[in-house]
């Protein structure tokens, strides 16, 4: 395993895709991630080179037995099918977050990579933040009264980045990591095609039946950020604490655990509970999903 190298492709060239060609030409030294080696990238448009990096084709990317893992940067919508061929083709698979647009393909998928002996890993780069590892130490070990994690951003394409309870996943990864496992107690979601403003307001409970609330907005020249509101029995927390900046980004960060987990060097413990993370969240926010495209019900 020492001297073993993992050759490897990255499946489009939008941010994180190139981000991660960057990365991947780069390795720190003397980290895992010394041992991937990047044959190239797929894209549907035509860029000949980036960098050094030569484009393939897809049907190559699948074939070649020089490449062993696949790094996967497409839109929301088509993880799943991306996945799905890169591991029916015997590879390893790093995929941007959400994994998928629905809990059941998750499970099948996951089933499929562990059938195969392969490592399927979904990158959770907000869990690597420094803001949020303050956070996270913040919290630990405070009793939870009730919370609220507030995010807006800018608008997204639905067709093409899914139902918000799917592309904002890492809002509620961000609540399970924190506060244990969670169950929806209700959702709602407002709204308005002409002014392309969508707010979800979903209602979270806690082992102990404290309530979070998870509210995901969007709208034209709405800015990038989270507001939170934790209450504990000691005080509440309102604002982020105080973070250092990472010397290390985040996209290698995750780069490294993913060779970490392709040379073996994570335990078994670590990725059962990351595992039961991923899915859990994604249950969760199929049950979201359902909730808030009920008709509404009407009191008569």
């Amino acid at each position: 395993q020492i001297n073993k190298m993992f050759g490897t492709v990255v499946v489009g060239v939008g941010i994180a895709g190139l981000a991660r060609i960057r990365d991947l030409m780069n390795p720190m030294p003397s980290s895992p991630s010394e041992h991937l080696k990047l044959f190239g990238f797929v894209s549907r448009r035509s860029f000949g080179n980036i960098n050094e990096a030569k484009q393939i084709s897809l049907e190559d990317a699948l074939r070649n037995k020089d490449i062993h893992a696949a790094f996967i940067s497409t839109e929301n919508r088509s993880h799943e099918e991306t996945i799905r061929m890169f591991l029916e083709a015997g590879k390893h698979v790093l995929v941007e977050y959400p994994m998928t647009l629905s809990a059941k393909a998750a499970h099948e998928l996951w089933e499929m990579a562990e059938q195969k002996g392969k490592i399927l890993h979904v990158e959770h780069i907000e869990l690597l933040t420094e803001e949020y590892k303050q956070l996270k130490k913040e919290v630990a070990g405070k009793d939870l009264v009730k919370g609220t994690l507030h995010f807006t951003g800018h608008v997204l394409d639905e067709n093409k980045s899914g139902f918000p309870a799917f592309s904002g996943i890492a809002r509620l990864t961000w609540l399970i990591d924190l506060f244990g496992d969670l169950t929806v107690t209700s959702a709602t979601r407002e709204k308005q095609k002409d002014k392309n403003y969508s707010r979800m307001t979903v209602h979270l409970e806690t082992a102990n039946k404290k309530p979070l609330t998870w509210i995901e907005e969007r709208g034209p020249g709405m800015r990038r950020e989270k507001k939170i509101n934790f209450c504990f029995t000691s005080g509440c927390l309102e604002n982020f604490p105080e973070a250092p900046r990472s010397s290390v980004g985040l996209f290698m960060q995750d780069q490294n655990l993913f060779a970490k987990k392709l040379l073996g060097q994570v335990s078994k413990e670590e990725l059962a509970a990351e595992k039961w993370r991923i899915l859990r969240c994604l249950d969760l926010a199929e049950v979201i999903q359902q909730y808030c495209e009920e008709p509404e019900k009407i009191y008569s």
